[in-house]
């Protein structure tokens, strides 16, 4: 493989990549409170000296949906600093502009405005933590793409149908088409997938010379049956995917053998839960793309606060205490005291010579307590470690596998120990646990006018961003329009209006309808709460609970309680342009009516006592693997790693479910990835030394 210097040439593109920086995590803290802040500015830093095309952000720029007054002004200053200047700019956009940044004021790449000198240009899409919100559907990223700082792209607004329309981008001889998607609920986006309305343009001219990015900032690993976006989902075509909101850090490459396109997950530049996943060292990527080929080199993160995890169980000791000995709470304490004090230790080691990394660490024990141990206070405990940790108040964390009794006659048969374990693995959520009791209690008190997942949805809001009227809303809106629908059929027994509710919820379920009815509640109650003046009151984040508040690694411990967030046909032309027009606000909301009267139908009743597994949705037609003519041939005559990819064809049953992938006809499509592809190269380095 040829020399990073020699790649770097008029044909290249460099691109920094980064995802989950989280701006404003804990800013009220006394000690981790600028930690994000002095991440971003090793990031820009990077950038600068590295001489980077542009910088590609996956999503949750900002760890708020409405970021404070302190966390908009360092991010601005930071973003003004280091992108703005003189350098010039030397790549080209080729696509219509007006369609990839069709919801901005200024349609056009900030670069290319003449009243801002642009050194970096910065292409982000939202992320779950600062999607767009209120009857305007605005977003922090539009704030500052107003500001003519960053480049907000991939938002779609449409509950129907996503066509992701790429950005076109040429420097010299090499064409790279940016693809990106903001974020969506995931079960949302997964039925969009299932039901083939998702649809990524491709260029008409020379579709096998373009290098296809994609940006998703979704659910990678599995949490529950449809809160995740498979890989198979994504179209063969691509080369690249830069996977955001998974917070691991998997940036190497891997590829997926059925699609053949590489993935990297760069995961999040700072540690917003003291979970496995964390814990492993931060880094950034540097691509860079010539042709078909690329080279991604990792660089790790200095200004990232070290992150040290642990698990102790009690019962694996029997040598050393058991529940029967004297004093065994002073002795698992003190034995509980020299672990903590032995990652300390190790912490402080592994800072030796880098003045950038903050000196108090992160340290989590999780002690296991179960066999008849006790948990000893553990306030007191961590009080011990005030001037040495970042987190003195949750150093020690209890965890212990419950027991359940005999079930009550009656009662209905499920198993809670296989749902502790079903919703420590994969990370039910709030929506997931009203959906479940619903349909546990089909026979009891299931609902008969509203839907689970639109109940689901309410109650993610009312917990996640404090919309309290959120439930009230979609109640009063779904029964409003229930009545309407019953005063339009003409029913009058009490018996037809059972069958007619009955069917009117069961049209609606898991369709576009449903989406908009909970949206348009949504949208009602924020415009409520801001006629009343009431703001969500600023939450006290320094007591950090034990699990990731995204539910970002594969396998993290409890349930998450962070709420998953929320492409126009591109023309091809040669020159940019700038479009004038602005897309239009969203209607407001229909006025408030007159109150009803609402019976909860599931007052009085615990909602872990009708909890089963979710039934199993139909998953989307697997696709079969390809065919080769040749095999993967691996260079060993450099240092990294190259991957060389064989042209290839599909077998007549690789693609069952065919979507769109141009302008052109279906036919179109399927006649030309029937065609052998050009060939990727892949190399990615090892090497943690900063360029």
């Amino acid at each position: 493989m040829t020399s990073e210097n020699t790649l770097d040439d008029e044909d290249t593109f460099k691109i920094l990549i980064a995802t989950d920086i989280h701006l404003g995590y804990l800013e009220k803290d006394a000690v981790r409170g600028n930690d994000t802040f002095n991440t971003f500015d090793e990031i820009l830093k990077c950038a600068k000296q590295n001489q980077v095309d542009f910088i590609l952000l996956g999503g949750d720029l900002f760890h708020e949906n409405k970021p404070s007054r302190r966390c908009l002004h360092s991010c601005i200053s930071l973003l003004r600093k280091y992108c703005m200047g003189d350098t010039p700019i030397l790549f080209d956009v080729l696509s219509d502009q007006a369609v990839n940044f069709s919801n901005s004021k200024f349609p056009w790449v900030n670069y290319q405005d003449e009243n801002l000198n642009i050194s970096i240009p910065v292409f982000s899409v939202h992320g779950n933590h600062d999607d767009p919100t209120g009857a305007d559907g605005l977003c922090a990223l539009d704030l500052l793409s107003s500001a003519g700082l960053v480049n907000h792209f991939g938002r779609s607004q449409s509950v129907e149908r996503i066509e992701i329309s790429p950005v076109l981008l040429q420097k010299g001889s090499t064409k790279l088409a940016l693809y990106g998607i903001g974020s969506i609920p995931d079960e949302r986006l997964y039925r969009m997938f299932v039901n083939n309305q998702v649809t990524m343009l491709r260029p008409k001219e020379d579709q096998d010379q373009w290098f296809n990015l994609f940006t998703i900032h979704q659910n990678r690993s599995k949490h529950g049956a449809t809160n995740y976006i498979p890989e198979q989902f994504l179209d063969d075509f691509l080369d690249l995917v830069v996977w955001g909101h998974e917070h691991e850090c998997l940036i190497n490459p891997s590829r997926n053998e059925q699609r053949l396109f590489y993935v990297t997950q760069p995961g999040s530049s700072v540690a917003t839960s003291l979970s496995p996943g964390e814990a492993v060292k931060k880094h950034i990527g540097l691509l860079r793309v010539k042709g078909r080929k690329m080279n991604l080199q990792k660089i790790p993160l200095h200004t990232v606060r070290q992150f040290f995890i642990q698990d102790l169980v009690l019962s694996e000791h029997p040598d050393l205490f058991n529940p029967d000995m004297p004093k065994v709470n002073q002795k698992v304490e003190a034995f509980c005291q020299e672990k903590v004090e032995a990652m300390i230790e190790e912490a402080e080691r592994d800072r030796l010579g880098n003045p950038l990394t903050p000196e108090k660490p992160l340290i989590r024990l999780r002690v296991d307590y179960s066999g008849g141990f006790e948990a000893f206070n553990a306030t007191r405990f961590s009080q011990k470690f005030v001037e040495q940790v970042a987190n003195p108040k949750d150093v020690v964390h209890f965890i212990r596998q419950k027991e359940y009794k005999a079930k009550v006659k009656g009662e209905e048969d499920v198993d809670f120990g296989q749902l502790l374990s079903h919703s420590s693995t994969e990370g039910l959520r709030v929506e997931d646990l009203v959906k479940e009791y619903f349909q546990t209690a089909e026979k009891t008190v299931q609902l008969s006018l509203l839907t689970e997942q639109g109940m689901g949805k309410a109650v993610q809001e009312y917990v996640d961003k404090e919309e309290k009227d959120a439930i009230e809303e979609l109640i009063r809106y779904q029964l409003e329009k229930t009545q309407r629908h019953l005063q339009q059929r003409g029913v009058l027994t009490e018996e037809e209006i059972d069958q007619e509710i009955r069917r009117f919820r069961e049209s609606k379920k898991n369709t576009a309808e449903e989406d908009e009815e909970v949206q348009v509640a949504l949208n009602r109650a924020k415009a409520h709460r801001k006629e009343r003046g009431d703001a969500p009151e600023d939450l006290d984040l320094s007591d950090e609970p034990d699990f990731s508040m995204d539910s970002d690694e594969d396998s993290a411990p409890p349930p998450p309680t962070r709420g998953r967030g929320r492409g126009g046909r591109g023309r091809g032309q040669t020159t940019a342009r700038r479009g004038k027009g602005a897309a239009e606000p969203k209607p407001a909301g229909r006025a408030r009516s007159q109150k009803a009267s609402v019976v909860n139908p599931t007052q009085g009743r615990n909602i872990m006592d009708a909890f089963q597994a979710p039934p199993q949705r139909p998953s989307r037609g697997a696709v079969a693997a390809k065919s080769y003519t040749d095999e993967i041939t691996i260079d060993d005559d450099s240092d990294d790693v190259s991957f060389v990819k064989p042209a290839s064809r599909l077998t007549p049953a690789s693609r069952p479910t065919q979507r769109a992938s141009s302008s052109s006809s279906s036919s179109s499509r399927r006649g030309s990835q029937s065609q052998s592809q050009s060939y990727r190269g892949v190399t990615f380095d090892d090497d943690d030394d900063e360029v």
